[in-house]
């Protein structure tokens, strides 16, 4: 097991974190002895400031785990029928998370190109909410990975998104065949 990154560095600025946290490793335990990791290859920013967030409107029952420590995992439901991954980012009471968009597995799963993707493979579901990702006695958390050169990661517009499309908030590792789209 890698170093399990803490709760500092989610603190820092959310379009910041989302780059660093190329390269890092989701780990999901599944059973007792069964763990799946995979390296994170794309992410996306999202913030309260804007209105493509679920934060923007303010506290909902949806929005309200935005709101709350950085460090902890966002879950949510999406057209009824996906669950998506994001982590807490800043200071508490600012609603800011980074969305996991893309992982390359390192363990035996695959159709991880894609945020709902993720979720089915690794079975990360709204019960996985608010889960303390800085601990290793959590069913999910992040490890330490590679550091990833800046001339390998590629910052771009989000997408799969109908508002603030033309910020530059979606960053993933140049010529990896797991990220989501081009």
């Amino acid at each position: 097991m890698n170093k399990i990154i803490n709760k500092k560095f989610y603190e820092k600025n959310t379009v910041i974190v989302a780059k660093n946290l190329l390269g890092m490793v989701l780990c999901r335990r599944i059973a007792k002895n069964k763990i799946l990791r995979g390296k994170i290859v794309e992410t996306e920013a999202y913030t309260q400031n804007e209105p493509s967030c679920h934060a923007y409107r303010g506290k909902t029952r949806r929005s309200s785990t935005m709101f709350k420590n950085a460090g902890i995992s966002y879950v949510y439901f999406t057209y009824g029928m996906y669950h998506c991954l994001n982590i807490i980012t800043e200071k508490e009471g600012f609603g800011s998370g980074v969305l996991i968009r893309a992982i390359e597995p390192l363990d035996n799963f695959s159709n991880t190109n894609g945020p709902a993707k993720i979720c089915r493979e690794l079975n990360i579901t709204k019960e996985l909410n608010e889960v303390n990702v800085c601990s290793d006695n959590s069913p999910l958390w992040i490890e330490y990975g590679e550091k990833i050169k800046d001339s390998d990661i590629i910052q771009t517009t989000r997408i799969g998104i109908k508002l603030a499309t033309e910020l530059p908030w979606r960053f993933y590792i140049k010529d990896n065949k797991f990220v989501s789209k081009k």
